[in-house]
């Protein structure tokens, strides 16, 4: 081998140890390198627009502003109005490929605050696809049919982009190339391109309902809702292109030529992943429609198409959800259906709405009062009362930025603030500006907050709350679109040092430079807070009188596993009052939690909001494993998403009989058990003592025939105290000990469940049948009403060929894994009791894996990766 060939193998082997390291480093840092690459983006097209508007200025916006024709305003209200009435049918035709069905009253007022929420907001717990999934898991769709949902309206309005943009540039192509210096031919291509796609899609759709890529299989709707949805997708791109259209000044350019310059600002505006995709859709539209049309009108046009595109119907949105919860809409049994999806979307439109009015006021800190009223000011107040006001009230629009978060969360604390920064900015933006359309909205906020007070229980401090990275994000979003609002504003005035010590009614450059400083810094402040606080809680097991409470709260309650609380392996978090907790274990940076809370269902919202917000305080990810179906709208208020496990069996104790033509399969297990020599002893806890030895002998044997190691987490192991504090069911063969299962029981005999099961290699053939026979029906007699036969993994997925990826993996994983677990094995016993299946989840927190989250548990239970790999 040549010097230079080993060199060659020698990177070639090294590379994939950079790339792994690469890896890691994106994966772990990818939510602040997403936020320094969004802010980045954002100053580039800061910069951008910048030089698009070198020789605009800011009174020629306020001109064409001003002289915007109302029967303009009306249009493209109306052109709004039909724009979501589409978009609600995204839902419906949604909902339908997804199988499910609710009313249509319900799903366009779900739509309508989805699309006004996701259109301004875009990120985390304020999206449309957060807002869905709370409300459709609330009226019992299951998550993964939501998550079909969500793919659904998200690949249609792909779908209809691709084809508004193709058909118009096929039509219109020299109209739109003169702007931008292309060739018509290239364009017509790109059109054709557009198009080409779409019409592949549908010819597969017509021979199968499934798209195969590769390795990747995509569910398809059928031709005839395919080609309604493209229509629909088409209507709507159309209403809201004519909504910018009818604001723009009158020029040469023509609709269907608008339409295609849209739909690419609109495209290039959602691949950017800017909320809103602020900037990138007015440099887009400004680099296009503004060759043809004056500068000033078209910028003057875009303020106008946000404020009725997006601020309106948020405002509109949150107003009805105000009416709904006020009563005056959805009276009588009829109604309850909209009461209640009123009061799960007030926390999110309204966290939003105190966003936007929030960056609403800091803008309006860095732009100049109008002449007119500046000179009425001056009539009436102090100039040190005019400063105050313009200071304090951008300061405020800071302090609603962070509040917002609260309300997502629904805190009371949040809704006091809220109120109160609401009400004082209403005087401050009289005061400061006699700025009537702000005070408008503020009073529409504080209506609608006071309509919706009760949505905001949460007692929960609202000093406690960090702001989390996407939230962050937000902040910054709006100061640095205050920053590029402020240098274009007054890129006439020269900086010096004396602007900042400037005070006088016309000295209104000085007056928003201040401002602005007041809100970075507060900014920063509150930033530095978030990122650097301490931990809430210590992760460590539980001390004997935190143990000793969780027990007696697991007694009092019907669920037989909450005993596994007794292993003392799991850390705990209590409710405020104590009367309910979760427990919980941490495995790399996740926060695993066990069960639903244990306790009155009245305190799991506070509970399972704790615990997520003490998670990511720490550091962590909260994660919830085996949930149950209940609950699941619980989970999505907190921002977290469900995935399928599996399915848990439990047995109707009083409906369970040994007589009849099902059960001769237990009936034969018993007869022969019985004369093998089996017999069944019932311990209770206070008797295991003087039979630990024999239940230990069984135990070791069984552990070395598996060679196995002991389990943790969601599994109980042999100790002698955790084995000592629960009853034991045993069998004994001619008098020796050849099996045995530890009891979870229910303190109120609602329940019984089976933890540890074990059985010596020479037993006979049938010992655990028998054992589980004995069991359940000493458990009916003893009068439990249900037996716990535990959950069945990845049971019950589905199989259908629209089901999501994480179901289509488990069903192959349940059907094919049979040389790792034995999954089918595993389900065929528990079906010959004839029980009842639930499903049973994963629910981790928005953005996280649930591939990582599973793999994390896994950990847990198995003590390790060595714990793991060593079985």
């Amino acid at each position: 081998m040549t010097p230079s060939s080993s060199v060659t193998a020698q990177g070639g082997r090294s590379s994939p140890g950079l790339l792994r390291i690469v890896f890691a480093f994106l994966l772990r840092y990818r939510t602040a390198l997403v936020a320094f690459v969004t802010l980045l983006m954002l100053l580039m097209i800061g910069v951008a627009l910048g030089g698009l508007t070198q020789e605009l200025r800011y009174h020629d916006v306020v001109h064409a502003l001003r002289h915007t024709p109302w029967s303009s305003v009306a249009l493209a209200m109306l052109f709004t109005a039909g724009s979501f009435a589409a978009l609600s049918f995204y839902d419906v035709s949604a909902i339908r490929f997804a199988g499910a069905k609710l009313p249509y009253p319900l799903v366009a007022i779900t739509a309508f605050s989805a699309y006004a929420v996701g259109n301004i907001a875009g990120f985390g717990p304020l999206s449309g696809g957060a807002i869905r999934y709370r409300l459709y898991t609330r009226f019992g769709i299951a998550p993964e049919d939501v998550g079909r949902i969500i793919a659904f309206v998200t690949g249609a309005f792909g779908l209809g982009l691709a084809v508004t943009t193709g058909v118009s540039l096929l039509i219109v192509a020299p109209e739109v190339a003169a702007p931008l210096d292309l060739p018509a031919v290239a364009l017509r291509l790109a059109g054709a391109a557009a198009l080409l796609p779409v019409g592949l899609l549908l010819v597969v759709a017509r021979r199968s309902r499934v798209l195969r890529l590769w390795r990747l299989h995509v569910p398809l709707p059928e031709p005839g809702l395919l080609l309604r949805q493209i229509a629909i997708t088409s209507a709507d791109i159309l209403a809201a292109s004519a909504v910018l259209y009818v604001l723009l000044p009158d020029g040469a350019l023509s609709f269907p030529a608008f339409v295609a310059i849209y739909a690419v600002a609109i495209g290039l505006g959602v691949v950017s992943h800017v909320p809103g995709g602020v900037g990138v859709f007015e440099t887009v539209i400004l680099a296009t429609v503004g060759q043809t049309l004056p500068l000033g009108g078209v910028l003057g046009a875009l303020v106008l198409y946000r404020i009725v595109y997006y601020v309106l119907p948020l405002v509109v949105a949150a107003a009805l959800v105000g009416a709904i919860e006020a009563r005056q809409i959805a009276r009588g049994p009829a109604g309850a259906a909209l009461r209640r999806a009123g009061s799960r979307l007030s926390a999110p439109l309204l966290s939003t709405l105190t966003l936007v009015l929030g960056g609403m006021l800091i803008l309006s800190g860095v732009t100049p009062t109008p002449h007119q009223h500046l000179d009425l000011l001056s009539d009436l107040l102090p100039l040190p009362i005019l400063e105050g006001a313009h200071f304090l009230a951008s300061l405020l629009g800071l302090v609603m930025l962070v509040v917002s978060r609260g309300l997502s969360q629904r805190l009371d604390g949040a809704w006091w603030a809220a109120v109160s920064a609401a009400s004082a900015a209403l005087v401050l933006t009289l005061a400061k500006a006699i700025a009537l359309y702000e005070a408008a909205f503020l009073v529409a906020l504080l209506l609608t907050l006071v309509a919706t007070r009760r949505d905001f229980d949460r007692p929960a401090s609202l000093l406690r709350q960090a702001l989390s990275p996407q939230w962050l994000l937000a902040v910054a979003i709006v100061l640095v679109s205050a920053a590029t609002v402020l240098f274009f504003v007054y890129r006439d005035v020269e900086y010096s040092n004396e602007l900042w010590w400037q005070f006088e009614f016309s000295a209104e450059a000085p007056r928003s430079l201040r401002a602005l400083l007041g809100v970075v810094v507060g900014g920063g402040l509150v930033a530095g807070w978030s990122l650097l606080r301490p931990a809430l809680l210590a992760v460590a097991p539980p001390d004997r009188a935190a143990l000793d409470r969780a027990v007696a709260i697991a007694e009092a309650h019907g669920l037989a596993d909450a005993n596994l609380v007794r292993m003392g392996d799991k850390s705990l978090i209590f409710s405020e009052d104590g009367d309910a907790f979760i427990m919980f274990a941490r495995q790399n940076r996740s926060w695993v939690a066990l069960f639903d809370p244990i306790g009155p269902r009245e305190t799991w919202p506070n509970l399972i909001w704790r615990f997520v917000e003490e998670a990511r305080a720490g550091g962590g990810r909260a994660i919830f494993y085996q949930v149950t179906p209940a609950a699941l709208s619980i989970y999505a208020d907190a921002g977290m998403r469900a995935y399928k496990l599996g399915e848990s069996a439990s047995v109707d104790l009083p409906a369970f009989s040994l007589k009849g033509g099902r059960s001769a399969n237990l009936r034969n297990a018993l007869n022969r058990g019985e004369r093998d020599g089996l017999t069944f002893e019932m311990v209770p806890a206070d008797a295991v003592v003087p039979i630990l030895p024999e239940l230990a002998a069984v135990s070791d044997a069984w552990l070395e025939h598996r060679e196995v190691r002991e389990k943790g987490f969601s599994l109980g192991a042999f100790r002698s105290d955790y084995v000592t504090s629960q009853p034991v069911a045993l069998i004994r063969h001619h008098g020796e000990a050849v099996a045995f299962a530890t009891l979870l029981v229910a303190g109120n005999r609602e329940e019984m469940s089976v933890d540890l099961m074990r059985f010596r290699p020479g037993a006979p053939n049938g010992t655990m049948e028998y054992l589980f026979v004995q069991l359940i029906t000493h458990a009916r007699d003893s009068g439990y009403r249900r037996f716990d036969l535990g959950m069945a993994p990845l049971a019950g997925l589905s199989d259908r060929a629209v089901a999501p990826a994480w179901d289509r993996i488990g069903r192959i994983v349940f059907e094919r894994g049979e040389r790792f677990y034995n999954f089918r094995g595993l389900r065929a016993f528990k079906a010959k009791f004839s029980p009842q299946w639930e499903p049973r989840y994963l629910v981790v927190s928005s953005g996280l894996n649930p591939a990582v989250a599973l793999a994390d548990v896994t950990m847990l239970i198995g003590g390790g990766l060595r714990g793991v790999l060593g079985k």
